[in-house]
């Protein structure tokens, strides 16, 4: 696991020791001498990690990371503060700054090492997220930064695994200052209460007694529903291994005890700050995927996705000797609709017609809004005469009741006409299968509208009787 880290610092000697030491991991090192000119690298997104010392000349450590927090284009770059400074307020000024950790000179190489690898799994996780949220501008959704710069990273849900009554009836308290806090003192129990709990944040002790603190920090990063949850863990001083062996299998923090109030309410809003990060960031991933899928107005499925997976259903129909049926709608006199009573009556009549046909197919049956007023029902695992049957019972639910518009204030008649057709044999091209449907469509509009007509090629036991025309 490689990364490109910038190591700010003024004092040379210090810069050529960190990047001696990290190099020897094969980590790529930039280095800058002020906060400037590490602003400006990051600014050009040349780095992954950033090591920044606290005392420079004209722009200190804190206010270079408080400048990248706040930019929506480098807030999500992870800072790593190394300082000689080492009092619980000087780490929460760093942490309240918007620092990811804060490391003490003189800096452990085993220390450095296994915070910068933790960090590097998160900042690839979350390029990984970012990446994939790309098309979300595109799209119109909105992109996550600008809310995290302002989130303050209060008012989260913590569960807090600690056995040991004192220890947790003094953190509690802290902790409940700024969020809402769950105790289990069972740690058998933990794991099942993080995973139906839905918290932002996960605390654990690591001197539970008769129980394996890590063990449970990894159980909780090997269940889904805990996975991305972020996990504070607490120990003693004499801890130091067991700690970093925790940083290795997913521990995000951790503190010392005894813990100061400041530093943990620093250190748990950090952690809820990514979290809520990350979680936009993937809810902008599902919504890009839904809005590229989907009909926006309808809720349906949009004709991209039809036709991508059309051929799939076909050739499993093809490989498995099952039907699949395809229905094409259109619904009548459309243009008028939109001519008597607006544009917003049209889509009324689009969004409840896309009800009405959810709530008369099956759940595996793929109904796609085809463009317009058209629209494609593809039924897997059913033949010609089902499918008619299933085809009626639509357009019987369409034409029964008149469709509201205009917020309630009208009620119009709708009907629908339907076009079927079936996959005959396994070398047929789907795009036919299509055709034959439409052939089918444009005959029951030319007959009159308002019904059923299956594809005239159709033949055999069972199938619709077939009519005869021209297109209208």
């Amino acid at each position: 696991m490689s990364a490109r880290i910038l190591v700010v610092d003024d004092v040379p000697a210090n810069v050529k020791l960190l990047e001696a030491r990290l190099s020897a991991e094969y980590f790529d090192v930039l280095t800058a001498a002020n906060g400037a000119e590490a602003l400006r690298i990051c600014q050009r997104a040349e780095c992954d990690i950033i090591l920044l010392d606290v005392m420079m000349p004209d722009m200190d450590g804190f206010e270079v990371c408080r400048k990248l927090k706040s930019n929506p284009a480098t807030h999500f770059i992870p800072v790593l503060m190394v300082t000689a400074l080492d009092s619980p307020a000087d780490r929460v000024r760093g942490l309240e700054a918007g620092a990811d950790d804060f490391l003490t000179k003189p800096v452990s190489d085993l220390v450095l090492i296994a915070r910068v690898r933790s960090l590097t799994r998160l900042k690839m996780m979350t390029d990984e997220l970012r990446m994939r949220a790309l098309t979300s501008l595109e799209i119109g959704v909105q992109a996550p930064e600008r809310h995290a710069v302002a989130d303050t990273g209060k008012g989260g849900r913590i569960l807090l695994v600690d056995d040991r009554l004192a220890s947790y009836e003094r953190l509690a308290p802290m902790l409940a200052a700024e969020h809402t806090v769950d105790v289990e003192p069972n740690p058998a129990e933990a794991l099942f209460h993080a995973a139906e709990g839905n918290y932002d944040l996960l605390i654990v002790s690591l001197d539970l007694d008769n129980f394996d603190g890590l063990r449970l920090c990894s159980q909780a990063r090997s269940l889904e529903r805990t996975r991305h949850v972020p996990i504070l863990a607490i120990a003693e001083t004499e801890n130091n291994a067991r700690l970093l062996r925790g940083m290795e299998i997913g521990v995000n923090d951790y503190l010392l005890r005894p813990v100061d109030k400041n530093e943990l309410l620093a250190r748990a809003r950090t952690q809820i700050k990514k979290r809520r990060y990350t979680d936009h960031l993937r809810d902008n991933v599902q919504n890009s995927i839904e809005m590229a899928i989907t009909d926006a107005l309808t809720g349906l499925h949009n004709r991209r996705y039809m036709e991508s997976h059309l051929s799939t259903l076909a050739d499993q129909a093809a490989s498995r000797g099952k039907p699949l049926a395809l229905m094409m709608l259109d619904i009548d006199f459309f243009k008028s609709i939109n001519d008597n009573h607006g544009h917003d009556a049209g889509d009324d009549v689009l969004r409840e017609f896309a009800v009405r046909v959810r709530k008369s197919i099956r759940g595996i049956d793929l109904a796609c809004r085809y463009g317009g007023e058209e629209f494609v029902i593809v039924m897997p695992e059913t033949d010609l005469h089902v499918a008619g049957m299933v085809a009626e019972r639509l357009r019987r639910a369409i034409a029964s009741e008149p469709f509201t518009v205009h917020k309630g204030a009208r009620r119009i008649e709708v009907t629908t006409s339907i076009g079927l057709s079936a996959l005959e044999n396994k070398s047929e091209e789907v795009a036919d299968v299509l055709k034959r449907a439409d052939n089918a469509l444009y005959r029951a509009k030319h007959e009159g509208r308002n019904r059923v007509v299956a594809d005239e090629s159709a033949n055999g036991p069972g199938r619709l009787p077939q009519a005869s025309g021209g297109r209208r």
